[in-house]
């Protein structure tokens, strides 16, 4: 069995193939995908080639992480059924590419529990759910603070701050530089960051993936602040001694979800307490992959591309 796939030979050097699959075997699932999300973090670094040593990584690579689709066999194990749709966050299920990811293809192999059921109205925003949960991840658990300030409005800068509105905290702030992604804010404030003044901030939450901006991030807190760092960073990070000890910053690492994030987050789409619309600005059928993946990392008015594998072999 194959199935045409995004295959990433090395860096720039990008295409639609036929990829080879893996059998599926107990506790699995096959699953056909309708709609994968590119991602501008970690998948830009591995287009570009700027990716630092990572575990599982290597060319040719199947990429992607953000496909939802319809089960089309299942395991009878597994309790599953034909006809579902989950979310899969990729699958390494390939002969002969690197599946890191694995989520831009037509068909995936995945071990059941990996994947998350999903209503099917959710359409093409059911991409969406490992960002989501990804933002989820950074802001829920014991000893962590929402965000009073989110830099950047990107994806998930704007899922950030949703989830804030959502659970019931004051609006955070959100910085954005591009005057062109200032718009799209719901229930809270998007401006320049040479427009505030503030310096008391208690938690911020850097979505920029943006290194340098770090020294002028720990000005901006209150005494005992933390800042949060929610992107990629592929460059080393440093930063001032002398403001951090004054301010007695803090500062967190936020890793990518975890099982129970992907579930809580559902959860809250379902109930209507986050919304998943508005952050797909671009959709294009999955045989345009070449085009669609500069422009995902090229246009700055693209938020979020999706490929559409509806009328993919």
């Amino acid at each position: 069995m194959d199935t045409t796939a995004v295959l990433l030979n090395g860096p720039r050097d990008l295409h639609l193939d036929q990829v080879a699959l893996a059998e599926p075997g107990a506790g699995d699932l096959v699953v056909r995908i309708g709609h994968s999300g590119i991602s501008t973090g970690t998948e830009k670094l591995f287009y570009t080639g700027q990716m630092p040593p990572f575990p599982g990584m290597g060319y040719p690579l199947v990429p992607g992480y953000e496909a939802a689709g319809e089960i089309v066999e299942a395991d009878a194990a597994t309790g599953y059924r034909p006809g579902q749709h989950v979310f899969v966050p990729g699958a390494n299920c390939f002969d002969g590419a690197f599946g890191l990811f694995g989520g831009a293809a037509r068909t995936l192999v995945t071990q059941a529990d990996r994947v998350t059921p999903i209503d099917a109205g959710w359409g093409a925003e059911g991409a969406l759910l490992a960002l989501a949960a990804t933002a989820r991840h950074a802001m829920a658990g014991l000893d962590k603070t929402v965000p009073d300030l989110v830099v950047g409005h990107g994806v998930l800068g704007r899922l950030l701050a949703r989830l804030t509105v959502a659970a019931g905290a004051p609006a955070p702030t959100v910085w954005e530089v591009a005057e062109d992604r200032r718009a799209g804010a719901e229930g809270y404030e998007v401006i320049h960051p040479d427009d505030d003044p503030r310096r008391d901030y208690r938690a911020i939450y850097d979505a920029s993936g943006n290194a340098a901006i770090l020294n002028d991030l720990i000005g901006r807190l209150a005494k005992g602040g933390e800042v949060v760092l929610a992107g990629f960073y592929p460059e080393g990070l440093s930063f001032a001694f002398p403001p951090a000890f004054l301010k007695e910053a803090r500062l967190r690492v936020a890793a990518e979800w975890a099982r129970e994030d992907l579930a809580a987050t559902r959860a809250l789409v379902e109930s209507g307490a986050l919304s998943l619309a508005g952050l797909i600005t671009h959709r294009v059928p999955a045989r345009e992959a070449e085009t669609a993946y500069r422009t995902a990392f090229e246009d700055p008015a693209c938020l979020k591309m999706i490929l559409d594998w509806e009328d993919a072999a």
